[in-house]
């Protein structure tokens, strides 16, 4: 004959029962701030495996972040967090982090001091044809030969080369959606140039230090 648990033990497990189903279902809608309580630093330091301890990537594939606006690079985390920017492993990461968390972020490596990419060849030849692009077609937004980031745009100056060529990518096959004015402008450039006026902004880029 099988034991009965006394009532008011019953009513006791019945009652957590009915409490962790509701944790569990609730948790399912939102997930916990898995970071929360952290400071800046260490928030930004969970980046330093891909984007270099002062946010100057050592990797081609992999963009510097130093000096970038703190309002450009809050509004592209939470695009890759929102999965409205297109990425491979970054949409993942980001959303183990709040949007205070991320802004956080932003404000330490917009305080670092930005380096070219070490090491990075470029055809000197077409070095001026870039600068004069740039000049005609990108620095409005991109301002002091894409060294700024006052207009809250991406620093271009010293980037590395192939992850340039992998974003503009992404913008031409609309896997990363490329801002009104940025799309006028690169439309005027390859309508006149081609694919060799990108080369040359690329060079240009490259050789800056």
């Amino acid at each position: 004959m099988k034991k009965m648990l006394p009532k008011a033990l019953l009513l006791t497990s019945l009652v957590l029962g009915m409490s962790v189903s509701a944790f569990a279902a609730d948790d399912k809608k939102k997930a916990p701030e898995v970071m929360s309580g952290a400071s800046a630093k260490m928030l930004a330091d969970t980046c330093t495996g891909c984007h270099g301890f002062d946010g100057n990537s050592k990797g081609p594939a992999t963009p510097s972040i130093a000096g970038f606006s703190a309002e450009y690079l809050t509004e592209v985390m939470k695009a890759y967090k929102s999965g409205d920017a297109s990425s491979t492993i970054m949409g993942r990461i980001m959303k183990g982090y709040s949007d205070e968390e991320l802004a956080q972020v932003a404000e330490v490596y917009a305080k670092k001091k930005p380096v070219s990419a070490p090491g990075q060849k470029f055809d000197e030849a077409l070095v001026k044809k870039g600068k004069k692009l740039h000049d005609k077609y990108c620095e409005k937004c991109h301002a002091e030969g894409g060294t700024s980031a006052e207009d809250d745009s991406g620093l271009l100056a010293g980037q590395w080369t192939p992850y340039l060529q992998a974003t503009m990518a992404d913008f031409a096959a609309g896997t990363r959606e490329m801002p009104k004015k940025m799309k006028k402008k690169v439309k005027k450039l390859t309508k006149k140039e081609g694919a060799d006026g990108m080369t040359a902004l690329f060079s240009y880029y490259a050789s800056q230090k």
